[in-house]
């Protein structure tokens, strides 16, 4: 028996599989990873193919596996698979795309399962007892036992004093044994009740068309629903038809932020069959509940972007919530999209992809018109609420009005009347931090990060200047650091100054900031939301976090301040990602019983993008943003992609792009075919040229929709000529995409 396996290097000179032999009496199965030598040393590999012949390789020459590392295999047969097609369309290499599927503690070693001590009882309880008769403590300990099986000697500590003395003496008698007992460590934390309601008309039809899909040969689809018209209860429904079948399901949500959320609302209705996996779990954590997955214990998982590889067995169905989210789209290699992924491994089992969203991603919402997706729609909310009542406030003439204040006067009123009813509030400035920068007024100076290619963001709370790439923390200077002028401020305002002000403008008023900087410690989210959604706090202060499916009954307004800061993105998508973040934010208003109400402050209040976010009108965006692109050649018209040369030596990383660059120019030039499929070829520095002291030089690539799998094919293969292993020159391919 051969095995054909995946060596855990990641440089794309050894991107291919390398045959091994099985030894005899050595049992291995796809999946599985194993210990290989490799040249001179012994690395881990993953088995993804076994076969009886060499594959025309001499077999005498081929070395033996040198064992196995795990009692299972980690992968499943379609994770295999979707392997192999992320090597083929994210311009990853094979090892890159496994090591994305496995869990970082796993491959590390550094998380194990948890053993604690625990007592059973091996006798009949009335043998046991009268063998205890003048051992008051012992019979009082076996009491505590009972007869439900293995107890935790910690957790009977509890109830009888000494409990591991006592199961000790109670051992050596022969009535009980003593042994480690392996401990989930568990997630959850909140107890919620279910609440489910019967459908609505809308979210009945959406419910019979995915059991349809489930019941015969899967398919993909947009799932398109307003802000608050119960799409969740439609993913619900969908998972219960699935456990029915004996299938298992994923549902992905956009942030960590989410993932609370969401686990404790489907625990309430799955119970313990429910497993959640994101980064902000211990190792521990993420360990047992990766483990309870790939053992069959869990069947519904809940999770960021990477549960899209959770091991679950005959997967039926996947989820992607919030489907326009950015943070789908991995920024590091392997430079996966997370909704790609799903949809993929969907038809790789014959399952249901589930795209949902009251903004789709237009490229989603473009393939669901010309039904490559079934487009379902849902465009009221549940029980007939209305939909919040937006405003916009030109904070242009608020400063020509004499109000230099963060808060406009419609907003300071709508929020003094929202308090005064005792109903809560949500405030909405995508940046974090106390201003953007620190600015010198005499001589223009702003203080830069030394290993990046930044401003440094001021903090007030310990008044230190931050980077946000690499953490780099500094004081801020008292006077410029070039001229000596003490006339050196911080500009712009981000979550700590709205914060500031608010405290100041509503002495007394109890708040919450949700931010990067708040929910950086353990569990600091989840205590922040939990607080908010009992009140304990009346506003709550945040960036994007707070716009992204959060239901919180009590919030009656929103206020939206620079609701313009992302028009000004370097970035094709600028616009759609506005209109998108607006329309979610806007849509936190307003789910409980009290109407809700949208303040929407801007220096552009005409602008399209913020007029449509305000009608709730996704079409006319779309078709309105759809026009423009298509004069630009933009996505969905072309497919954009990127290759990053990042190097310690500056000069090394630009020569490297523009020699790429040439080498894809000539190939493109090669045939009239080949011409017809490339709009542009360009290299550049990259809008971050250096992150922590690494120099990143890029070439832009804009290829026509005809463009296939050859060409990523062949833009790989010169990416191997440029990138040699042991040279600090790296190269790193963001696929094409409609992204």
């Amino acid at each position: 028996m051969y095995a054909q396996v995946v060596v855990d290097v990641l440089s794309r000179q050894v991107d291919r599989l390398f045959t091994y032999q099985v030894p005899q009496g050595l049992s291995v199965r796809p999946g599985e990873r194993v210990y290989v030598p490799f040249g001179k040393r012994e690395l881990p590999g993953l088995v993804v193919h076994l076969s009886e012949d060499a594959g025309g390789v001499d077999a005498e020459k081929l070395r033996p596996l040198l064992g196995p590392m795990d009692e299972y295999p980690l992968l499943t047969d379609d994770l295999l698979e979707l392997a192999g097609w992320m090597r083929a369309h994210c311009g990853c290499t094979l090892a890159q795309a496994v090591r994305a599927m496995l869990p970082a503690q796993l491959r590390s070693g550094s998380a194990r399962p948890l053993s604690r001590l625990a007592v059973e009882r091996i006798v009949p309880m009335e043998q046991a007892l009268d063998a205890c008769k003048r051992a008051a403590r012992q019979r009082a300990l076996l009491e505590a036992l009972g007869d439900e099986g293995p107890k935790r000697l910690d957790a009977l500590e509890e109830q009888v004093h000494g409990a591991a003395a006592l199961a000790r003496a109670l051992e050596k008698k022969g009535i009980c044994k003593v042994f480690p007992m392996q401990v989930r460590r568990v997630p959850f934390s909140d107890k919620v009740v279910d609440e489910s309601h019967l459908p609505t008309a809308d979210q009945a039809q959406a419910i019979v068309r995915l059991n349809e899909a489930l019941d015969n040969k899967g398919g993909s689809f947009l799932l398109c629903g307003v802000t608050g018209s119960g799409k969740t209860e439609v993913y619900m429904h969908a998972i219960r038809r699935c456990l029915n079948q004996g299938r298992g399901a994923i549902v992905l949500v956009p942030e960590i932020a989410l993932t609370p959320q969401m686990a404790a609302w489907f625990r309430a209705r799955f119970g313990d069959t429910a497993a959640i996996l994101h980064s902000a779990l211990s190792k521990g954590e993420q360990f047992d509940e990766w483990r309870r997955i790939r053992l069959g214990e869990a069947r519904v998982v809940v999770g960021a972007r990477s549960a899209v590889f959770a091991p679950v067995e005959s997967l039926g169905l996947i989820v992607v919530d919030e489907e326009h989210e950015q943070s789908y789209r991995s920024e590091n290699a392997p430079q996966y999209d997370a909704r790609e992924a799903a949809v993929e491994r969907a038809r790789l089992v014959g399952g249901v992809a589930v795209l949902g969203s009251a903004t789709p991603m237009m490229p989603s919402y473009e393939k669901a018109l010309r039904g490559e997706y079934t487009l379902l729609e849902m465009p009221h909310r549940v029980q007939g609420r209305p939909m919040a009542e937006v405003e916009i406030v030109d904070m242009r003439r608020e400063l020509l009005d004499g109000n230099p204040s963060i808060f406009s006067r419609r907003l300071r009123q709508a929020l003094k009347e929202t308090l005064d009813r005792g109903e809560q509030a949500v405030l909405f400035i995508n940046r974090r931090g106390y201003a953007g920068f620190i600015k010198c007024r005499s001589c223009g100076c702003t203080p830069k990060c030394p290993h990046c290619d930044v401003s440094l963001t001021y903090h007030l709370t310990d008044r230190s200047l931050r980077c946000h790439y690499c953490g780099h923390t500094e004081p801020a200077p008292q006077v410029c650091p070039e001229c000596g002028s003490r006339f050196i401020k911080p500009m712009g305002i981000g979550t700590q100054k709205v914060e500031q002000v608010f405290s100041q403008e509503f002495p007394g008023v109890p708040c919450v900031r949700l931010d990067a900087d708040t929910t950086a410690r353990k569990d600091e989210l989840v205590r922040l939301l939990s607080d908010f959604r009992r009140k304990k706090a009346r506003v709550m202060i945040g960036t994007q976090m707070v716009a992204k499916g959060h239901d919180f009954p009590g919030v009656t307004l929103v206020g939206v301040l620079m609701a313009d800061l992302s028009l000004n993105i370097p970035d094709y998508r600028s616009e759609e990602r506005t209109f998108q973040l607006l329309t979610q934010v806007e849509g936190r208003a307003g789910r409980g019983e009290n109407p809700g109400r949208v303040v929407v402050q801007s220096y552009e209040p005409d602008h399209y993008a913020i007029r449509l976010a305000a009608n709730q009108d996704y079409r006319a965006f779309f078709e309105n943003e759809l026009k423009r692109r298509r004069r630009t050649l933009y996505p969905p018209f072309t497919l954009p992609m990127r290759v990053l040369a990042t190097s310690a030596d500056e000069a090394e990383a630009r020569a490297a792009a523009e020699g790429l660059a040439e080498a894809v120019k000539d190939w493109f030039g090669e045939t009239k075919e080949r011409r017809r499929q490339l709009v542009q070829v360009r290299a550049m520095e990259a809008p971050l040229s250096r992150i922590k002291d690494v120099y990143r030089h890029q070439v832009y690539i804009k290829l026509y929709t005809s463009a296939g799998a050859e060409a990523l094919e062949q833009i790989q293969a010169l990416c191997r000529e440029y990138e040699t292993p042991k040279a600090p020159l790296r190269l790193e391919i963001d696929p094409p995409s409609f992204l």
